[in-house]
């Protein structure tokens, strides 16, 4: 079973910065793909940003410009830094790795950006 763990997440004035982390459990190069997704209250989780293996990076359109995901191989990390914070960006941010067939989802962690 994989698990993951996000951490960083925050209270954060319009305008800041924080860098989430997502730790798996097993080789990160084990998954095809790994990424971020977020959920506000009354939304549904849509994609923030993903890495695929080969390295290639997907930003939604809304955060193109201003974060950033990576991956961190020794650590078994992928990261997701975002600058220039907005209330819009306000959400519970989930890590999800794929490995076909299966889906893994990390707990979650909130992030809230006061205006």
């Amino acid at each position: 079973q994989v698990q993951l763990v996000e951490s960083g997440g925050g209270l954060v004035q319009a305008g800041g910065s924080l860098r989430l982390s997502c730790a798996a459990s097993r080789s990160i190069f084990s998954f095809v793909a790994m990424g971020w997704y977020r959920q506000a209250p009354g939304k549904e989780r849509e994609l923030v940003a993903n890495i695929i293996r080969s390295g290639r990076t997907i930003y939604a359109d809304s955060v193109k410009g201003r974060f950033t995901i990576s991956s961190d191989n020794a650590k078994n990390t992928v990261n997701l830094q975002m600058n220039s914070l907005k209330p819009e960006d306000t959400a519970v941010y989930y890590c999800q790795a794929i490995a076909p067939p299966d889906n893994y989802w990390g707990q979650g962690t909130q992030v809230t950006v006061s205006s």
